[in-house]
């Protein structure tokens, strides 16, 4: 049990807990993010993501999020995106290329998977690291070992749900520390839609029209 802050309400600890958790733990004890360094953050619109650019940031990284419209890569910006790439419109390399002068971003944070997954193993750099946490594109791809030997690379995985079980201390210190950050101002989180419980099913309709920045939250009669 972790204790929410007293100025905390249901709906943004809702919001809050597990997207925040999973950025931070993958970022911070599985990607080993260091500052001054380059990360990727892939579907930074959704909850995960804006979370993900959040956490980077307050971590000393330079950030280039990537989204699959205009609006959801200027939200991404407004939470501290030094960069963003609407990947509707094309490769992602050539851009991240340029801005990191040809060396690549050091961690790809990927909760999106299919293409851009792809796309990221020609964008990582020597050394670089590429945390998996999910497959929004509803494809399990396939990584070519080949290009994280050239690269020394490395492919990670992180489910936050296995954390909670194996090592909860660890999402319990994560959640101590993104709850002082988030009572000093230092975090927002992005709640798109607030739907009783009632309409889940209008909740994955939304999600399934890709209509939400941020997080959906469901309420019930004691929030």
């Amino acid at each position: 049990i972790v204790i929410c802050p007293p100025a905390m309400d249901a709906i943004t600890a809702a919001a809050f807990a597990s997207v925040y958790s999973t950025a931070d733990v993958a970022l911070q004890h599985r990607a080993k993010l260091q500052p001054g360094e380059w990360l990727m953050v892939h579907g930074a619109g959704s909850g995960v993501g804006l979370a993900a650019v959040e956490v980077g940031k307050a971590l000393g990284a330079t950030i280039i999020a990537t989204a699959g419209s205009e609006e959801k890569c200027a939200l991404a910006r407004s939470r501290g995106a030094d960069y963003t790439v609407n990947y509707s419109t094309g490769p992602l390399r050539d851009q991240v290329l340029e801005w990191t002068h040809g060396k690549g971003v050091n961690v790809v944070f990927d909760p999106v998977g299919g293409d851009l997954f792809k796309e990221s193993l020609r964008c990582i750099a020597w050394e670089g690291r590429l945390i998996v946490i999910g497959f929004a594109a509803g494809e399990r791809q396939k990584i070519p070992a080949n290009i994280l030997l050239v690269k020394n690379a490395t492919a990670i995985g992180f489910a936050w749900t296995s954390y909670r079980r194996t090592q909860p201390k660890i999402v319990y210190d994560s959640l101590e520390q993104l709850f002082q950050a988030w009572a000093a101002g230092q975090l927002q989180p992005t709640i798109s839609h607030t739907l009783p419980l009632q309409e889940a099913s209008q909740a994955m309709t939304l999600l399934q029209q890709r209509k939400v920045r941020g997080k959906i939250v469901l309420t019930t009669d004691k929030m």
